[in-house]
C-alpha cells in the first residue's frame, strides 16, 4: 500500500508499533490479536477508500499528495484537485512516461513541466506559491518513483 501511496506511511508507524508492543510483551496475545483485526480493518477502508473518493489507486495518491496533510478545501475546490489529478496522470501516462524518461535529462524536465502545468492549471487558488512548489515536488518524486517508462509502474501488480 505505502508503494502505490507515499502518503500512506503512517500505517507502517502502526504496524511497526504493534510488532514492537507485542515484543516487548505489553499485552497477552489475545488483545494483540484483538489489535491486529482492528489494524486489519483500518487498512481495509484505507483501500476502499478510493471507491469513495470516485478515483483509482493511482489517482488517489496524487490527490493525498495534493491534499494532506489535511487541508481546509470546499466540495467544488476538492473536485477541482480530483479533476487536477485525473488530467495530470491521463497526460503523463499518453506520451510523457516513455522508455528511459527517468535516464534522460530532458524527459525528465519535460515530466516536471508537465506537472507544474497541469497543476498550476487546476489547482484551486488556495494553494500558496509555497505549498504549490511543495505539492508539484511531491508529485515529481512520486511519479518518478513510481513510474518506470513505458507502461511499467508499481500499479501494474497492485
Amino acid at each position: 500500500m505505502v508503494r502505490e501511496n507515499p502518503t500512506r506511511t503512517d500505517y507502517v508507524e502502526k504496524l511497526q508499533a504493534r510488532i514492537d508492543a507485542y515484543n516487548a510483551g505489553s499485552a497477552n496475545v489475545e488483545e494483540h490479536v484483538r489489535r491486529l483485526f482492528e489494524f486489519a480493518e483500518e487498512l481495509n477502508e484505507e483501500e476502499r477508500r478510493a471507491v469513495g473518493e470516485e478515483l483509482d489507486q493511482e489517482e488517489l495518491a496524487v490527490f493525498d499528495l495534493l491534499t494532506k496533510p489535511e487541508m481546509e478545501l470546499t466540495a467544488a475546490e476538492r473536485k477541482r484537485v480530483k479533476a487536477a489529478a485525473k488530467e495530470l496522470l491521463a497526460t503523463l501516462k499518453a506520451g510523457k512516461l516513455t522508455l528511459d524518461w527517468r535516464k534522460r535529462r530532458q524527459a525528465r524536465a519535460e515530466v516536471r513541466v508537465t506537472i507544474e502545468e497541469h497543476l498550476d492549471a487546476g489547482l484551486p487558488g488556495s494553494y500558496t506559491p509555497d505549498l504549490f512548489r511543495q505539492k508539484a515536488s511531491a508529485v515529481f518524486q512520486h511519479v518518478y518513483a513510481s513510474y518506470h517508462g513505458a507502461g511499467k509502474s508499481v500499479y501494474e501488480a497492485a
